[in-house]
């Protein structure tokens, strides 16, 4: 079978309009599942309506990344394939994306991504390196060499912009974090700021930083599981084509930006027909979070290590159902600030998109960075839960019990590990932090150093971890140690069964 090409799009006249002209204007940090099929099919969709006419220049953001090989061997083409129901209808809608024009391993290539940087064709960027993305990492700048974190990137990136056109009127960058952390565009200025005061950049670069550059706050919600490797076959057949980038998204798509009129020109989203909204972000942002993220990284480590492998198998299992709509509406919608009616109606509508039969959203890429995840989406509502009802959340903590238990690596994959659920190996990858912390951990359990309760005592108290030391209540840690016992000694099915056997029906009242 024929791979997807220049020369294949070209001789079947799979393009119905010319993009291999149009210049480089997105310089954009991250090239994974989401972006591809979320921001860099909205400015394919914006190019077909002519009223962007712009490419976009996709960076490697970790030294470990494996999608730009393949998109140097695709000629950075690759297929969204949207599956899902919109409007009652069903949607089976599949298109060549011709959007990127290339991808940059800066680790290899630093150079071309500055020279990227300071093209006066490029004006905006966009990212999404997951929430542990927007961190500082102390590192030193060498110009010579790429940062190793996406903000320090950025910032040497705009360093470079400056020095290069000077600080004139229209020399800045429109910048974009889709990253899922609450006022995002602030909180990546910050971390560039810090950067360039550490590495003694002069005033004159924050005053044009301040006046030329504008960082937006967004929100970003799709389903993008990405690459469906059960059915690639079978997929490939129906193309006619194999994509080793082919990315499969729900129809659903919103986009919320905070910005300028400078933005919106520049950006025409809503003239291409994109369900993009502008400003009015928080009250959409604190439901979406919580309740559609919340709830995936809330269950999928218990759900994995059940033996299911999809969110939709998890949600066609019966007993994993009955769990996850518990955790869902007794202990997160209690603590969403919204009218009830409102969040769950949302609520509802996130449980049938999780249910779509046409996706195969892999619970272990939902694994990717999780205690990040688990900060940043479940711990506002933990903190929330227990000062209205003074009580620990159950199936909060249960599943940060499935967490630890879905960390234990069995052994090292580079600076990753592998955990395994009976015979199948997994990948457990997050920061390096991280899993070292959980590596010691579980390797004093593993020779008797460490009881499990002790491993569960050492681990909450790392408030590096969680945002807060929550050893320091007693409840918390009997009960994640309790729960992790119980998942150790007999199984994730039969704790799921104790914990679903003794809490009955709804036992708190959603505020109004």
């Amino acid at each position: 079978m024929e791979k997807l090409s220049h020369g294949l799009v070209t001789s079947r006249n799979m393009i119905r309009y010319e993009s291999s002209q149009l210049p480089e204007r997105v310089l954009q940090f991250g090239e994974g599942n989401f972006l591809r099929g979320f921001i860099d099919w909205m400015i394919q969709q914006m190019n077909k309506q002519n009223v962007f006419n712009g490419r976009v220049v996709a960076i490697q953001p970790t030294p470990h990344g494996k999608v730009v090989p393949k998109l140097q061997a695709q000629d950075s083409l690759y297929t969204v394939w949207l599956r899902g129901i919109a409007d009652g209808e069903t949607v089976d809608h599949h298109e060549v994306i011709t959007s990127i024009s290339r991808g940059i391993n800066p680790y290899t290539n630093w150079q071309d991504v500055l020279e990227v940087a300071a093209s006066p064709d490029i004006s905006v960027v966009f990212s999404n390196t997951t929430e542990a993305g927007l961190t500082y990492l102390e590192e030193g700048y060498d110009k010579e060499k790429a940062p190793l974190s996406f903000p320090g990137k950025l910032a040497a990136c705009l360093w470079h912009r400056y020095e290069t056109l000077g600080r004139g009127e229209g020399s800045g960058l429109v910048i974009i974090p889709c990253e899922l952390v609450e006022q995002n565009g602030k909180v990546l200025k910050e971390l560039v700021c810090r950067y360039a005061k550490a590495w003694n950049f002069p005033q004159e670069f924050f005053t044009w930083l301040e006046r030329e550059n504008e960082f937006c706050h967004t929100l970003v919600d799709r389903i993008v599981p990405g690459f469906p490797s059960d059915t690639a076959d079978e997929c490939f057949e129906r193309l006619g084509y194999e994509d080793i980038l082919l990315t499969v998204a729900e129809p659903y798509h919103l986009f919320i930006i905070e910005g300028s009129e400078r933005v919106r020109k520049l950006l025409p989203f809503n003239e291409a027909g994109l369900h993009v909204r502008w400003n009015h972000l928080e009250k959409h942002r604190n439901m979406k979070v919580r309740v559609l993220n919340g709830t995936h990284t809330f269950m999928f480590a218990l759900s994995y290590l059940s033996g299911v492998d999809t969110v939709g198998e998890a949600m066609a299992d019966e007993q994993l159902c009955s769990f996850i709509r518990k955790g869902l509406f007794e202990e997160i919608l209690p603590c969403v600030d919204a009218p009830e009616q409102e969040v769950t109606a949302f609520a509802e509508t996130v449980l049938e998109r999780f249910e779509n039969p046409f996706l195969q959203h892999r619970l272990t890429d939902i694994g990717l960075n999780a205690v990040n995840k688990f900060r940043t989406r479940l711990m506002p509502t933990f903190n929330d839960y227990v000062a209205q009802t003074g009580e620990a959340p159950t199936y909060l903590l249960f599943s940060l019990a499935a967490l630890i238990n879905y960390y234990r690596g069995v052994e090292e994959d580079g600076p990753f590990l592998i955990g395994r659920r009976r015979e199948d190996p997994y990948l457990i990858r997050d920061d390096l932090e991280v899993i070292e912390a959980f590596k010691v951990g579980w390797q004093q359990v593993n020779t008797g150093k460490l009881s499990l309760a002790q491993l569960c005592e050492d681990l909450l108290s790392k408030r590096e971890l969680w945002g807060v030391d929550l050893s320091m209540e007693r409840k918390v840690v009997d009960k994640v140690a309790e729960s992790l016992q119980i998942i150790v000694e007999k199984g994730m099915r039969q704790a799921i069964s104790g914990v679903l056997n003794q809490i009955g029906g709804n036992n708190h009242v959603h505020k109004q």
